[in-house]
């Protein structure tokens, strides 16, 4: 099995990297790690499997990140996980929502390090694919370095090697889930102190990081950096992480990107999705370009258009193959 590189990895994010979303940025990057949204263990035990899981292969590799608290049905999670051809299953401890409290999984499982333990020993005997665990350093007002440091130490002894670390607490029951993305304070020095202290495990770092500079100043430190919403404002950078980090200068231009997805779109649309549970996720493809404004407004007035066919895709599409300095003009062509 070869070993997954995790350098950089673009983090789950709930109603953001669904299967469009990864398509669209591993046209922009071969190298990073992608993860899909935290599905549930349940919904994948009583729903449509292939509805949940099923992607295309073209963006691997990819980890399934399984939210729960059920050691058997998150072990059948993992097994189905490996099953449709991910590349790593991931364990949600992260997420501080009051629903996903209620359902006892996310951040609230850290209070319960040994059902945690369960949960992943099961996992990792159902799946040959790796187990990683995504958490937080701590919550409410248990968020000493001791408390992480003993956390980790009895998820270890299950053989879980990768642990990415959101370097932020989660306030549960008190903060909304975009309010524990701001306000508890970053700790990146737990992080740091973490990989000193388990030199064995691979330790990821997550939360706040917003530039390439900033990646190259964490992997001094840890083995890996996690980045998410700044990727999903403005998904191009992955083009300067590409070349900056994984010394790679053969990158599609913005343009080239469009072209590639225009493809992808039409065989989606004749599977039936709609044009906007694409489109939507390239708002942020011209980010700071001079003209970025005039991409967004003319997707936002054609991407929603009523049962599109394949003719229709054709027009708008059409009208979005500009030359490359059509958008620093302001003008899609």
């Amino acid at each position: 099995m070869s070993r997954l590189n995790r350098t950089v990895s673009v983090a789950p994010m709930m109603d953001c990297t669904d299967k469009h979303e990864r398509f669209f940025l591993r046209l922009i990057s071969k190298n990073v790690l992608l993860y899909t949204e935290m599905i549930v263990s349940e919904a994948i035990d009583r729903g449509d499997k292939k509805k949940l899981l099923e992607f295309d292969m073209r963006e691997k590799p990819v980890a399934l990140q399984l939210g729960g608290s059920s050691p058997k049905l998150l072990g059948n999670a993992a097994y189905l996980g490996e099953e449709f051809g991910y590349d790593e299953i991931n364990l949600n401890l992260g997420c501080p929502s009051k629903k996903v409290q209620k359902n006892r999984f996310g951040a609230c499982l850290i209070r319960e390090p040994n059902l945690v333990a369960d949960c992943l020993s099961e996992m990792i005997s159902k799946t040959s694919i790796p187990v990683t665990v995504k958490t937080r350093i701590g919550y409410d007002n248990v968020d000493q370095y001791e408390n992480l440091y003993n956390f980790v130490n009895i998820l270890k002894e299950t053989g879980v090697k990768t642990f990415i670390i959101h370097a932020r607490k989660a306030m549960l029951g008190k903060f909304t889930p975009k309010q524990n993305l701001n306000i508890p304070p970053l700790k990146y020095e737990y992080v740091n102190r973490l990989k000193k202290d388990f030199k064995d495990l691979e330790i990821i770092i997550n939360g706040g990081i917003t530039s390439t500079d900033q990646i190259k100043e964490h992997l001094d430190n840890v083995d890996g950096v996690m980045i998410g919403r700044s990727i999903y404002h403005s998904p191009y950078m992955l083009a300067d992480i590409e070349n900056q980090i994984f010394n790679n200068s053969e990158i599609l231009t913005r343009q080239e990107v469009v072209e590639k997805l225009i493809k992808y779109l039409k065989e989606e649309i004749k599977k039936g999705t709609r044009l906007n549970q694409i489109m939507r996720h390239t708002l942020g493809l011209f980010h700071g370009q001079t003209g970025s404004s005039f991409w967004k407004r003319y997707l936002s007035e054609n991407m929603c258009v009523r049962d599109a066919d394949v003719k229709k895709i054709d027009h708008i599409m059409d009208k979005v193959k500009f030359n490359p300095q059509s958008i620093s003009a302001g003008q899609i062509e």
